[in-house]
């Protein structure tokens, strides 16, 4: 089973790239984001209890997070997994590692995609401007969010680093370009792994 965890600032190109990995690789993508935004979009208590983080660039507390993630793991088994957002402590790490052995399973691999940080904000303020999202609009937000990914979430890589799961992959340049970056990596860094083609 390969499960993947894919890394980088607000606005590195995970979401664009987590699609081209699950059609490649046949995974199901298990994305923070998305989740919590389905949580707020149906009116939840947990939904509205993390809008209040997310709307003042905070990160949404563990327990919020985790109980949702383990939910959808547990309901969702298949032949692997691509993390979006998520771990993104060093305690969400030791909790998915714990999640993932119950299902007799672990992380393969954590890649990081490298953005520079004036491109990250000209994306992150693109997004803003198409997708109405309040977080990629304010400035102010935006550098904070950076700077937390930065001081609190990074940290993570040495967690897998330690493991020998991490990978850096330059998140510059055109989209199939990085995929392509990333492709080579997973089959250097797994030996046999073989995309699934149709």
């Amino acid at each position: 089973m390969l499960n993947i965890i894919l890394f980088g600032s607000p606005g590195s190109g995970k979401g664009t790239q987590a699609m081209n990995i699950i059609y490649r690789y046949r995974l199901k993508h298990l994305s923070t984001g998305d989740i919590l935004r389905a949580e707020i979009s149906d009116g939840t208590a947990s939904g509205l209890e993390a809008k209040y983080y997310i709307d003042n660039g905070e990160m949404v507390p563990d327990n919020l997070v985790i109980d949702m993630v383990r939910e959808r793991i547990h309901c969702n088994l298949s032949e692997g997994f691509i993390f979006d957002g998520f771990p993104r402590n060093i305690s969400q790490a030791q909790v998915l590692d714990e999640i993932l052995k119950e299902n007799n399973s672990s992380v393969s691999l954590l890649i990081e995609l490298d953005v520079e940080h004036t491109e990250l904000v000209r994306r992150l303020i693109n997004r803003g401007k198409t997708s109405g999202r309040s977080e990629d609009i304010n400035l102010h937000i935006i550098e904070k969010r950076i700077k937390i990914y930065h001081e609190e979430t990074k940290p993570v890589i040495d967690y897998y680093k330690a493991q020998d799961k991490f990978l850096s992959i330059n998140g510059m340049g055109r989209i199939d370009a990085v995929f392509s970056r990333i492709c080579k990596a997973i089959a250097e860094k797994t030996g046999n792994l073989r995309p699934f083609i149709n």
